[in-house]
């Protein structure tokens, strides 16, 4: 456990990685950090207790100075929650990592995880994704989606509607219905702009996975809700999730 949280970092916008820089933990085709507070804690009281916890995977990479490296395929959730802990974040049941004597925390740290490491090409990579990942905190399909189609085009675009506090949040929250984290706001507006080109969201997707940036489906994305606010000044609850 202790070589996993070392030089642990954190990031919204950055993503986050551990294991001294080398474990790439949020890599483009993962979901966001979706834990309640109570999925969070529970697994750091099995860590606090050594109950063993469900393996972990991780993907072979080359990082881009030529370094060996790792991603989390699956366990992110479970990463970040006893990484956070460690790194102070949260209490739990109002203990911080800093409170025990210095042996208990030790023990945290000795705390064995069962990695396990896969290799092979980006597309096997994927597919990996999409059959380790239908256990557990069970992804939507725009996650799916997102792990199948990754690439720059996606990674923008999350940027805009996958945050808690994205812009997309900030513009329309009153209009959708869903949460950002899990995608939902993510995939209304593909929907919207695939409609638009007589397209499916995969297609959509698809078309675009190769380019750099998802300014073209963020633009049209605003042109729809300022044309909605323009159009109904007043907005009431029976708007939100209209299509």
């Amino acid at each position: 456990m202790g070589e996993l949280c070392e030089a642990y970092r954190n990031n919204d916008e950055e993503g986050a990685s551990g294991y001294g820089g080398k474990l790439d933990i949020r890599p483009p085709y993962q979901r966001e950090f979706v834990y309640k507070d109570a999925q969070r804690d529970e697994v750091v009281r099995i860590v606090m207790k050594g109950l063993p916890l469900n393996v972990i995977y991780w993907c072979a990479v080359k990082k881009p100075d030529g370094s060996d490296g790792f991603e989390v395929m699956a366990g992110q959730q479970r990463t970040i929650s006893f990484c956070d802990f460690i790194d102070g974040v949260f209490s739990v049941d109002e203990m911080y990592f800093h409170n025990p004597p210095r042996d208990i925390r030790e023990k945290i740290l000795n705390y064995p995880l069962f990695v396990y490491v896969c290799e092979g090409e980006h597309s096997e990579k994927l597919a990996w994704v999409r059959i380790i990942n239908i256990a557990g905190e069970k992804l939507t399909d725009q996650e799916l989606r997102n792990a199948v189609y990754a690439g720059g085009w996606t990674a923008d675009a999350k940027r805009y509607f996958s945050k808690t506090d994205s812009p997309a949040y900030r513009l329309a929250e009153e209009y959708l219905k869903g949460s950002s984290i899990r995608q939902e706001y993510l995939e209304t507006a593909i929907k919207w702009a695939a409609a638009k080109e007589g397209e499916t969201i995969d297609g959509y997707m698809s078309k675009r996975q190769s380019q750099p940036n998802a300014v073209e489906l963020w633009n049209y994305f605003n042109s729809v809700v300022n044309w909605i606010k323009a159009v109904f000044p007043k907005t009431r609850k029976e708007m939100k999730g209209v299509p």
